[in-house]
């Protein structure tokens, strides 16, 4: 019974939006008249009558946000959020009766704790889980819309979370705003090396999260463009240990892969001078090949088809390289084809275009 997740329901007019929200905000007054006199010591049915409509409040913002959302029109975006944990009767009823662990973590609030215990805990950084997953999905969503700014604002304010789902993520963000057009030199770096910050604390704080490996090897490439060829063409070993590392704890991982892919293109392309001044600062430089490079992007369309027009371009350039015209003209085609709704897909399209003109 534990494992049943109540479906909740999906309203379509604006009259039932309008209920949901007037409940809403109707439940969330009845939790705070109760909250003045919910002690446990003195009234523990207040208490549990307080802490079950602080669940139901929940639910309902739950509810109201799915629906608008929906209501939004936004069409092609995956949002978190298909897995999401929903309280049953049987964990409430559980978790009331036996006054555990679970009851004191499983609520927002910890109102058992009391008032100052409350005001305590809401202006510390600790994030509920049922909230966590709230700004978490908002954060998918913006990232999904790329609403940039409007992304790195949000999970600004989780910047000193303990939580690597924050913080790789804030990781992502500031890479993103660093790459946006026309931002500012200094403001650029500021952003990359705050950046890496983010995705290191994320791996501190959680070494099993694929995504900080990921973005931890995307933002050290980032930094080592600062940072001079020796410090870049060392940083290159473990930037591939850390994208090969997200990829045994997500082999489904598209992105991932993509990224691997990336490296071993860069350095099966690598001119037979810089090779040199490779092989004089280290013994065994890094090295891949087209077939290497290859793999990994077929990979990661085999794991997820058309996500990403930058995979396709790779998968042209790689056959380029291999000389196989056919193959390259087909990736090709499809990625000047991709819609463009991002910067970075019509930067794509303008080189798939250029490529293909000179192929003839």
């Amino acid at each position: 019974m534990s494992n049943i997740k109540p479906t909740l329901p999906r309203w379509t007019s604006d009259s039932s939006i309008l209920f949901a929200v007037l409940l809403n905000v109707s439940c969330l007054y009845l939790r705070t008249s109760l909250f003045k006199f919910a002690m446990p010591s003195k009234v523990p049915g207040h208490c549990a009558f307080w802490a079950l409509t602080q669940m139901a409040g929940v639910i309902l913002r739950r509810c109201v946000s799915r629906t608008l959302l929906s209501a939004s029109g936004a069409k092609g975006i995956r949002i978190r959020g298909t897995n999401r944990y929903h309280w049953t009767t049987l964990r409430a009823v559980t978790a009331l009766t036996t006054g555990g662990a679970a009851f004191l973590l499983g609520f927002p609030t910890l109102s058992c704790l009391g008032h100052a215990a409350y005001l305590r805990v809401q202006s510390s950084a600790v994030v509920h889980a049922l909230e966590k997953e709230e700004v978490l999905e908002q954060a998918d969503y913006l990232y999904s819309c790329a609403e940039t700014e409007k992304l790195y604002q949000l999970l600004l304010q989780y910047k000193d979370s303990d939580d690597a789902e924050f913080l790789w993520r804030l990781a992502r963000a500031s890479r993103g705003l660093s790459e946006l057009p026309n931002m500012e030199d200094g403001r650029k770096k500021q952003l990359v090396f705050e950046g890496f910050e983010y995705a290191k604390k994320a791996l501190e704080k959680d070494e099993k999260c694929f995504a900080a490996h990921k973005w931890y090897a995307v933002c050290l490439s980032d930094v080592g463009e600062y940072e001079g060829v020796k410090v870049k063409i060392g940083n290159s070993y473990i930037i591939r240990e850390h994208l090969e590392k997200a990829i045994e704890l997500n082999p489904k991982d598209a992105t991932s892969l993509h990224i691997l892919g990336y490296w071993c293109f860069a350095f099966a392309e690598l001119p037979w001078y810089q090779r040199k001044v490779a092989a004089v600062i280290f013994s065994s430089p890094p090295t891949s090949t087209y077939e290497e490079a290859l793999e990994f992007f077929l990979k990661a369309e085999e794991v997820d088809p058309n996500f990403y027009s930058k995979n396709l371009l790779m998968l042209g350039k790689t056959y380029l390289g291999m000389k196989d015209k056919q193959k390259a003209l087909l990736y090709l085609t499809k990625a000047k084809e991709y819609p463009a709704h991002t910067l970075e897909d019509k930067e794509v399209h303008k080189e798939a275009v250029d490529l293909l003109k000179k192929l003839g």
